[in-house]
């Protein structure tokens, strides 16, 4: 009570008093707290009920508006004052004896403000930057300790800071050395400290001359001469009985110690006070992105950040579910790492482990953005972290395991960052955790080599339906990916030398004439290895319904685009006969439609399309092209294309629909219910074989239309 008694005394005294000169008013607030160590005998009272609050803010104030009457950059007799006596290393001091209690909050918030506020360049300066560094020590070693909002915010000002002027962050780049003045459990502010005893090298790594280092709090004997000699002796011996005792360090190994500013960080990312650890997080994402190399290497090799970053991936991982609904993986709403704020009771479409679900995501959206945002070597190093300690370490064991169920849901989590990633270097590391590095011509020794690349294509054709639809939705969405390396190894490679192709001289007679049914090349149906197992009750006599197929033509010159291309898309178009079609029934779902869909796509990223048939032959590679579009190339002994493989699919599909009654009506009543247009009713006979001869028309309908598409869009300058 009295305390608060003379704080008010003393706002009237000074609001009567004459308004003195900047620095004088600067001295005077200052003396008037190394007074109180002096003068104190009670150093339990807190902070608030003294004066020292206040003298803070009004040298702030002063410093303030210094800097606002003089010229750009210039510094004022105030700011001088604080650099020349080294006040912010005599408040680092108090704030980490922390007397009187709460002295660390109030020394935190001076820094962050003035750092804040103050517009000329400070941390070039010693005397700035060194105090800095270390009270940024002190900050995050308690998790949820009452400094921790002070802590971040200063913390966030710091790396404010460095993005501005990048060149800084070599002053924040520890010696190792440095790292023995902080441990012992026990740190006393000694009469040697005030002397400036003080034995560690610059923020720079060179070592500094004692005088540089002397008066290390700032209460050196110049700053002192107009005191009398046993004040300052009763500030030394004041000073002298203050001890810090050292606090249970937050669980975090600091391998070198050498970049505080994140180590500090990292620790508060684990704060139980999510705003606290987005801030952490935010503070993170500056660093990364900062261009100097040696910083680069020193967060990446002497930080916890890679450990961090994939173990709270693993962790969160682990702690899904053992068994999660694909839909709901793949349904729930988009994750955004600062907003991981879910409430399970406000969700009315929450499910078990939705919770865990948002977390994981949200984490490895973080982790996505951060190495987005890293400088290069950075970026790689962390990215190579989380292939090595999570993608191997975590996710393949799971995806290689032999429980449908656990195949399932890994696969979907896999299919779900694949859709999320949007970093290219995190992105290049998936791949090559997917498909493996290897670019030569595929054979079955490379198996061995790549197990989970082979262990994914065989679950294509698993016998668990789901698990084959989510494999190849994951390889679809694969193949949407800008990464050269996901085509190249998956079917490229294979295409490299056009083995698939005859290589014969074409005859006059023979070009481009259809013998019996069949294009000239084609591979007779007995020779594909496909349909070795077709029972001959299963092959047609009579092919008649190939009779649509574009006429034979004498010439088919290779310059002649148009002509190709007309002849293409009728080939696809004329694949399934008339009485198999039912989309001319249905307005709306002709070829036209394809055609004007294909033509909304922006090319180059790739149309969303049906299958990963239709994926790939978007791709404009000539080989891809070629190999799935081209109905006129000459196949290969034993070798089928997307062409041949269809039209005996057509044929087998002809024999099967004249065994229906009222195939006609009832296909197109089939079409209707897809298309929403009937209601649902009884059961039709045949159902999936009637939706079957729907895709194919739908599907032969696309590849018409991206062959079209691709062709204008080559030709289109």
């Amino acid at each position: 009570m009295f305390s608060k008694f003379t704080s008010i005394l003393q706002h009237a005294v000074e609001a009567l008093a004459p308004s003195l000169p900047l620095q004088e008013d600067f001295v005077y607030h200052w003396k008037a707290i190394t007074h109180y160590y002096i003068e104190t005998s009670d150093d339990k009272a807190p902070v608030t009920d003294t004066n020292i609050p206040s003298h803070l803010d009004q040298m702030l104030d002063i410093l303030v508006q210094e800097e606002n009457e003089r010229e750009s950059g210039e510094t004022g007799p105030c700011m001088e004052y604080l650099l020349h006596h080294k006040i912010l290393e005599t408040l680092y001091t108090l704030g980490k004896a922390d007397c009187p209690p709460g002295m660390k909050q109030q020394v935190l918030v001076f820094y962050t403000k003035l750092l804040g506020r103050i517009r000329q360049p400070l941390l070039p300066h010693i005397n700035v930057h060194r105090p800095v560094q270390k009270l940024i020590r002190l900050c995050g070693e308690v998790l949820a300790t009452p400094t921790e909002n002070e802590e971040i915010q200063f913390l966030c000002i710091v790396c404010a800071k460095l993005k501005q002027d990048p060149y800084l962050v070599n002053f924040f780049l520890e010696n190792k050395l440095k790292s023995l003045a902080s441990k012992g459990a026990r740190n006393v502010i000694s009469a040697d400290t005030l002397k400036g005893q003080d034995s560690l090298s610059t923020d720079t790594g060179q070592s500094c001359r004692p005088e540089e280092l002397s008066g290390a709090t700032g209460m050196e004997q110049r700053e002192l001469e107009d005191e009398p000699p046993h004040q300052i002796d009763d500030l030394s011996a004041s000073l002298d009985n203050l001890t810090v005792t050292s606090l249970p360090e937050a669980a975090v190994v600091r391998p070198n110690q050498d970049y505080n500013l994140v180590n500090s960080l990292l620790n508060l990312t684990r704060s139980p006070d999510g705003r606290i650890a987005v801030k952490a997080c935010e503070g993170l994402m500056l660093l990364v992105s900062l261009p100097e190399p040696a910083a680069a290497k020193c967060l990446t090799q002497s930080t916890c950040l890679c450990e961090l970053l994939t173990d709270r991936l693993a962790s969160l991982y682990k702690a899904l579910p053992q068994s999660v609904d694909p839909l709901d993986i793949e349904t729930v709403e988009a994750v955004n790492w600062g907003l991981d704020s879910y409430s399970h009771k406000e969700d009315a479409s929450a499910f078990p482990g939705k919770r865990a679900l948002i977390s994981f995501l949200s984490w490895f959206d973080y982790c996505d953005q951060l190495i987005k945002e890293a400088q290069k070597t950075a970026a790689v190093a962390l990215a190579k972290a989380v292939h090595e300690r999570f993608f191997i370490g975590v996710m393949e064991p799971q995806l290689m395991q032999t429980s449908e169920m656990g195949i399932l849901t890994s696969t979907a989590l896999l299919h779900r960052i694949v859709r999320q990633v949007t970093s290219d270097v995190l992105l290049q590391e998936m791949v090559f955790f997917i498909l493996g590095e290897q670019r030569e011509p595929e054979t079955p020794a490379e198996i061995s080599k790549h197990p989970l690349r082979h262990r994914l294509i065989e679950h294509c054709d698993h016998i668990s339906d789901e698990i084959s639809i989510m494999t190849l939705r994951m390889f679809e969405h694969l193949l949407q990916k800008p990464n050269e390396h996901i085509l190249y190894n998956l079917v490229l490679r294979n295409l490299e030398e056009r083995n698939y192709t005859e290589y014969k001289p074409v005859c006059p007679e023979d070009k481009d004439v259809v013998e019996n049914g069949l294009i000239a090349g084609a591979v007779d149906l007995e020779e594909d290895p496909l349909f070795t197992d077709l029972s001959p009750d299963n092959t047609l006599s009579n092919q008649e319904w190939l009779s649509s197929s574009p006429p034979a033509t004498p010439d088919h010159p290779k310059n002649d685009g148009k002509t190709e291309v007309h002849k293409i898309v009728n080939s696809f178009l004329c694949l399934v006969p008339d009485e198999a079609k039912s989309s001319y029934h249905v307005e709306g779902t002709g070829y036209d439609t394809y055609l004007r869909d294909a033509h909304r796509q922006p090319y180059d990223v790739n149309l969303q399309v049906t299958s990963v048939l239709s994926r790939l032959s978007l791709f404009p590679h000539p080989h891809v092209h070629e190999y799935l579009l081209d109905p006129y190339v000459n196949l290969a002994s034993g070798c089928r294309s997307l062409f041949s493989v269809i039209v005996r699919v057509v044929g087998d599909l002809m024999v099967r629909i004249q065994r229906i009654q009222d195939f006609t009506p009832k296909l197109l009543l089939v079409r209707k219910r897809l298309l929403g247009l009937e209601p649902e009713g009884p059961i039709i006979d045949h159902i999936t074989l009637l939706e079957g001869v729907i895709v194919l028309e739908e599907f032969c309908k696309e590849l018409a239309a991206i062959a079209f598409v691709k062709y204008h869009a080559s030709s289109t300058p």
